[in-house]
């Protein structure tokens, strides 16, 4: 029987991969103009290196960032937790009892089968093997539910101001032209998706960006950028053609929409039948699918998310900082608030 961790996994992967990103540790940069290596008495500088590698060294940096930002969250938390405990004269076990755990609405047989309904092709086995960690996930579920919203209470009766401050060396600069996006054209934050229309993860954090978009309304513009895998979803690729094609008539979103709310089929009769419903002109999208260019563009996509590090989907650009998967919506405003504050 599966403990509950593992549970997680199964229902929270956050990225359709094809390869793992570094990790190695790196040495102390020397300066820009000192060599790192001479080739017939010709010096290679650490900046001709930098040059080259600064994409890669950039995602590391913003995942070191995220990881101590993830563990600073975890210390305010508990110093709040600590400090509201102390003027009730209670410990912080008996705090986090009387507000998060009995308040907590007890979970309903009803909870527990839409919640097998809604992900029973994610389950391992049988369902009803599960049951105690189904339980005991979705209970845990709901108590992290209710201890952000009291720490949100504690955070608005303190005053915590985060300082630390995110990696700021590199940014990529993704190329914009002609990309369809969505949000205000002159949002102060733009966040580039490199994603697979294949992708169950890539589909899984449409509804996250969504809510993205509504909670920054004139700040957050979001733009789609084609990244088909083509190892794991060989007609992944057909898709995002089509959806370029899509866009060439003003539909790219409702066909985007279409091929994300349907099953990983790219076969040129279910795209056709995908552009009808978007209200597509059949000769205008057919004439283009038989041009090239729609496989022209979708290729200068993948090379452009592999340049910059791109090896799994989804993958994000946050004014050009990396920020890997199928992130949850609080992973995406702490970004996001990193940008408008600088």
């Amino acid at each position: 029987m599966a403990p509950v961790g593992l549970l997680c996994i199964w229902l929270s992967s956050v990225a359709c991969s094809q390869a793992q990103s570094p990790a190695a540790a790196q040495s102390p940069a020397p300066g820009a103009s000192e060599p790192v290596a001479t080739v017939g008495g010709a010096a290679i500088t650490r900046a001709d290196l930098d040059a080259l590698v600064a994409p890669q060294i950039a995602k590391l940096d913003e995942q070191a960032h995220q990881i101590r930002r993830a563990q600073l969250d975890d210390l305010i938390a508990e110093r709040l937790l600590e400090a509201e405990a102390k003027t009730r004269n209670l410990s912080p076990e008996a705090l986090e009892k009387v507000e998060i755990v009995d308040k907590v609405v007890p979970l309903t047989q009803a909870d527990i089968d839409a919640f097998v309904a809604a992900n029973r092709a994610r389950l391992p086995g049988d369902p009803a093997t599960l049951m105690p960690q189904i339980r005991k996930y979705l209970t845990e579920q709901r108590q992290g539910v209710r201890r952000e919203a009291f720490l949100d209470e504690l955070r608005g009766r303190t005053k915590v101001e985060v300082l630390l401050k995110p990696p700021a060396v590199f940014r990529a600069a993704i190329d914009l032209t002609g990309t369809p996006s969505r949000g205000t054209s002159d949002a102060k934050v733009t966040v580039v998706e490199f994603s697979d229309f294949h992708c169950p993860f890539c589909k899984r954090v449409q509804p996250t960006l969504t809510q993205l978009l509504s909670k920054y309304p004139n700040d957050v513009k979001l733009v789609y950028k084609h990244m088909p895998l083509d190892q794991l979803h060989p007609q992944a690729r057909r898709a995002a053609e089509a959806s370029w094609c899509a866009q060439q008539q003003g539909k790219f979103w409702e066909y985007h929409d279409l091929l994300y709310s349907g099953g990983p089929d790219g076969s040129d009769p279910t795209l056709f039948a995908l552009a009808t419903r978007a209200g597509l002109d059949a000769s205008a999208y057919q004439q283009c699918m038989a041009s090239g260019k729609a496989a022209e563009v979708v290729q200068t996509h993948v090379d452009e998310g592999a340049k910059f590090g791109v090896s799994g989907t989804p993958g994000f650009f946050v004014n050009g900082r990396f920020l890997n998967g199928a992130m949850p919506l609080e992973a995406f405003v702490q970004v996001v608030e990193e940008e408008l504050g600088r």
